[in-house]
């Protein structure tokens, strides 16, 4: 028997063969979640930080209305559309009492951030289900490899090496296909985990300090008019 790839290719069963290619698939899809993901995270990461340079004087001064109305482009990031979100609720609550206004802009900012959040870990969720099933569905090829390595013992009527190679061989191919899948898949998931986990920190301390502005802009008008 040639132990090769290709030798151990034409040597496997049915059964191992369609859980090679099962995990080709998984390993296919893994990657291509991988690298739109960071795509999709370096721009967004990329366009946010492009609004924060242009609109943070704007926004640190109170000055909403001009910075409702600058343009920037189609993307302003995950940022951008949330602090976008609490632009939106200041002007349509700006009339209506100081606690009002207040909370209408932290839901609106609220909403929008657990929106990005989510639209943040699509693919996620196919990635985590490739990296702990991959190895099972290798253990389950395994289990199989082992079953025909004792037909074929049986079938020979003697338990030498040469017997039952090609069930062995069948075994540890699918055991190493298995963990060549789910090793990557979970390093990426991780990293992507841990990238949405830190955005999400920024979000929630740009919308906290976007209200400190809205409270000090509503206690400035509050002061101008009595």
């Amino acid at each position: 028997m040639n132990f090769t790839l290709i030798g151990l290719w034409g040597h496997m069963g049915p059964f191992a063969k369609l859980i090679v290619i099962v995990m080709g698939v998984m390993s296919v899809l893994s990657l291509l979640i991988l690298v739109e993901r960071a795509l999709v995270f370096r721009t967004a990461r990329r366009n946010s930080r492009r609004f924060a340079s242009e609109l943070a004087t704007l926004l640190a001064n109170g000055d909403f209305d001009t910075a409702a109305h600058v343009k920037l482009g189609p993307d302003v990031g995950y940022l951008g559309r949330t602090i976008r979100a609490g632009l939106t609720a200041y002007r349509t609550a700006s009339d209506d009492d100081r606690n009002e206004v207040m909370e209408s802009v932290a839901r609106n900012l609220e909403r929008q951030a657990q929106r990005e959040v989510q639209g943040m870990k699509r693919g996620l969720g196919q990635l985590a289900t490739v990296a702990s099933t991959a190895p099972f569905v290798g253990l389950l090829g395994t289990t199989m490899g082992i079953v025909t390595a004792f037909q074929q013992m049986g079938e020979a009527g003697a338990g030498g090496i040469g017997n039952i190679s090609t069930g062995i061989s069948e075994a540890l191919v699918t055991t190493a296909f298995g963990l060549l899948v789910a090793i990557p898949a979970v390093m990426g998931y991780n990293s992507l985990q841990g990238w949405v986990d830190a955005r999400a920190v920024d979000l929630a301390e740009a919308s906290n300090e976007f209200l400190d502005v809205v409270a000090r802009v509503l206690k400035r008008s509050r002061v101008a008019a009595g």
